[in-house]
Parts: structure tokens; sequence; C-alpha cells
């Protein structure tokens, strides 16, 4: 069965007018070439879909029920046709993206307005996924694009700088260091860093590593496994811990959790820094549209140039 449009909207003229001579005026076409497309339709479907008199033209049980199909149909077939037009300008289409947990909170979110502002018909399907996972998931065409913190190289795939901002250090608000703000590294020498496990992030684990070493000592880490945040969040209050995290989901952490505060660390001040990954191979439009959506978005809010200071403050 080959149901063109064009007969769909010959018949609903008809069938709104119930007359053929003026649904032919309408449509400006004659009326006996109207009457043969109407009958090219009843062929296609096996049914009549008019009684027609000398006197009426009236709807059959068929032509009812095509009534109410006709224009959902014909609504659908334009949505798929501007779905299409708008995925090859690349401002449709979907995206998916990864992104480390660590970005749950202002990263993300801002990067998600900004695309939702200059794509409105893009949809983005964004799933957690840890920092060393992206390249390969890109890769593999599992995600389209990756969201994480200091990823490791892989051919085939390429990586972009997109913020950088400090690691804040979130510690129970009864610490030695919560009166402290901000503090230095050196203080952390006796302190124990509760991480995440070196394989979710391998070139962000060993950069805090190494900038306590240079700082003079060999941190005493614990290693969280396979964390959700908020349950590592949870063994702050007690004060035997601490943890370091990019300043930005540092602040909403802390805001959002009982008992623990963000500082910032200096001496020296480490840097957390964000990169989009995406694969070497040629991308859809709706991806370049995303990566430019993203870029624009870094620019906008200084992205590249760490803060000096928290904002908003510390509690």
């Amino acid at each position: 069965m080959d149901l063109e449009p064009r007969l769909l909207r010959y018949f609903l003229a008809v069938a709104e007018e119930l007359h053929f001579g003026r649904a032919a005026a309408r449509l400006y076409i004659s009326q006996p070439a109207l009457s043969n497309q109407i009958h090219k339709l009843e062929q296609s479907l096996g049914a009549d879909l008019f009684v027609r008199t000398s006197r009426l033209v009236e709807l059959t049980p068929a032509g009812r029920a095509l009534l109410e199909e006709a224009p959902l149909a014909l609504a659908a077939l334009e949505r798929a046709a501007e779905h299409t037009r708008l995925a090859g300008a690349g401002i449709a289409g979907s995206v998916r993206l990864g992104y480390t947990p660590a970005a749950s909170f202002e990263t993300l979110g801002t990067i998600l307005a900004a695309v939702e502002n200059d794509n409105p018909n893009m949809t983005v399907v964004a799933n957690e996924v840890y920092s060393a996972e992206s390249p390969g998931l890109v890769l593999a065409g599992d995600l389209d694009v990756g969201l994480a913190l200091r990823p490791g190289p892989m051919r085939g795939v390429r990586s972009e700088l997109l913020r950088v901002e400090p690691l804040a250090l979130l510690l129970g608000e009864r610490h030695r260091l919560a009166d402290t703000d901000p503090i230095p590294l050196t203080s952390l020498e006796s302190e124990t860093l509760l991480l995440f496990p070196r394989e979710l992030a391998p070139d962000y684990y060993d950069h805090i590593i190494s900038a306590c070493n240079e700082a003079g000592f060999e941190p005493r880490v614990t290693a969280f496994p396979n964390p959700p945040f908020h349950a590592m969040l949870a063994r702050l209050p007690a004060g035997r811990e601490v943890n370091l995290a990019p300043a930005s989901f540092a602040l909403h952490a802390a805001a959002a959790e009982t008992g623990v505060v963000a500082r910032r660390l200096v001496d020296p001040e480490i840097p957390a820094e964000w990169s989009m990954v995406w694969a070497q191979r040629a991308q859809s439009a709706a991806i370049t549209r995303f990566l430019e959506s993203a870029r624009r978005c870094s620019e906008e809010h200084g992205w590249l140039v760490i803060a000096g200071e928290l904002s908003p403050a510390p509690r």
C-alpha cells in the first residue's frame, strides 16, 4: 500500500467540504481530476471512502476512520521532514554524552543549558562514566562526546581542553583545618586523602599525587571503591579524612552535605582540567554543533582562566 501525502490532503479537502466541486476549487484542480485521485486512494485502501449521489456526498465508515487518522499521519510526516531538515543543518539530532560524576553539578548543567539554548531541537542523552572510560567509549561508538578530567590519550580520539579550575579541599566542619582558608597543600602532609580508585581517572589521580610530591611529602591515601560521591562525602564529617575535588563540584557538594565545608587549596594551587573527547572519524552535524556550543560556553564563562578565589565564598 502506497499512501501518498498528496492523496491524503485531497481526501481531507473533500471530507471537510463534502462537495467535490468546492473541494476541487479549494485545491486548484479540476473536479474530474479530484474524483480520479480519490478513486485511486480508495483502490489503494481497498475501501470506499465516500457515498456519492447527485445530491450529496457522505463519508462511509471507512472514510470516517481515515478522517481521524489522516491528520495525524500528515503531521507525523511533516515532523519527520522538519526533523530531517534540522538535522541536516546541524541544529537537531541527538548526542550521547558521557560525563564524569564530578561534573554533575555546575559544569555539566552549564554546558547542557548552553547546548539547549543554541540547539532547541537537539536531544542530549547524558550518562555517568569515569574519565578513564570516555576515550574508549567514544572510539567504540558507544558515546559521541565525553567530558572527563585529564583523559589519557588514545589513538583515534581527539581531546580539547574545556575548563581549568582549582582543586578545593572538602573536609568536615569540625576538622582542625576547617577554620583555615586558604589551606597550604603542605598542611595535608599528616592527613589522609580520601580519593577514588586510580583506575577510574589515572592521569587526574597521578596529577594530585605528583603535586603533593613536589610539595615535599608522600600523601597518605584511602581509595574509596566504586564511589557514589555522596557516599564518599558522608565520611568527611567524622574528620579522619579529607577529599580533593574540582572547586565547582566542591562548593556545591559542601552546600548539599551536612557537616562538610569547602576550602581553597594553595601553595601550590592545583588545577583541575576538564576536556571534551570525541572520535577522530567524521562526526555528525549534531556532534559538531554540540562541540561548538560547549566551546562558546567555555569562552563566555572564562573557563580557560583558572580562578583565584572560590566563588561563591565557602561557608
